[in-house]
């Protein structure tokens, strides 16, 4: 079986409080995007060798066994009978990039062992696997516009289309940002108007009105992010902010854009967005 998780970006995202479990509280409008990664997986030809999982594509931290897919394997596992499987895991989404990349990878594949094994677990059910997996993997098991509350599990269908008729560019710096560590560096507040009565006001007061805490941490450790964001300005986005805890930040535009030569080397998506 192939399928293909696809990306996220945040529109917006406030971090609104500390836990008691130590997660944070998040208000964010999650929106997928066609930029996805390639996953296979056929019943393994040696099944006493168990479930091998082969990356290839971008590069990405760690070893095959200690990524995220065979986490949501073995997460299965626990209640579930299926034969060993041999996946394949071809990235073309950025690690570290705040664009969801691992925990799509992870929730497609609950959501393709469900489907193909007959285990007969129905989507609310997959999300709380899914949210043993990572505070957004929830978000990709129905991988349609939602705004998120809680660690982020919490969803509401985003019906709206906001960004119909506009462009939007992705670029992505090269950067891993660690997510805990951001996390870390930011003081939780509750901002005075919802993020969700914000998505509501015309594309261009977004910019006034719409931020990323995290930003101000990510923006100070590493320019190049904050560079690239107010230079997607400069070339005419009417809004522009970084997606998750980094590196990856994205421009909207009202039409189709000439992108300067210095940001070319950057732009890993382009298209129409919702």
């Amino acid at each position: 079986m192939v399928t293909f998780p696809r990306a996220k970006i945040n529109i917006g995202l406030r971090i609104t409080g500390k836990r008691p479990d130590g997660f944070h509280d998040i208000e964010t409008l999650f929106c997928p995007l066609p930029l996805s990664d390639a996953l296979e997986f056929v019943v393994a030809e040696d099944q006493k060798k168990g479930d091998i999982l082969a990356v290839t594509g971008i590069d990405i931290p760690g070893e095959p066994r200690d990524n995220i897919v065979m986490e949501a394997v073995r997460k299965l596992r626990e209640k579930h009978r299926f034969p060993a499987l041999k996946i394949h895991l071809h990235k073309a989404i950025p690690a570290g990039a705040g664009l969801g990349g691992g925990s799509s990878d992870a929730a497609f594949l609950l959501k393709g062992i469900n489907r193909c094994y007959g285990l007969k677990l129905d989507d609310d059910r997959l999300k709380e696997l899914a949210l043993e997996l990572g505070s957004d993997c929830p978000f990709f098991i129905d991988c349609t516009p939602a705004y998120a509350s809680g660690r982020g599990e919490i969803l509401d269908p985003f019906e709206k289309q906001p960004l119909k008729n506009h462009y939007t560019i992705l670029l992505n710096p090269g950067i891993i940002v660690n997510t805990k560590e951001a996390y870390q560096n930011c003081n939780p507040s509750k901002p005075e108007s919802s993020l969700k009565k914000m998505i509501d006001l015309p594309v261009d007061k977004w910019k006034e009105n719409i931020f990323n805490d995290f930003e101000g941490y990510v923006f100070d450790k590493h320019p190049i992010i904050k560079a690239l964001k107010e230079e997607l300005y400069r070339t005419g986005a009417i809004f522009s902010l970084m997606s998750g805890s980094g590196s990856s930040v994205f421009g909207i535009f009202t039409k189709r854009t000439q992108i300067p030569d210095k940001l070319q080397e950057y732009i890993i998506w382009q298209g129409a967005l919702l």
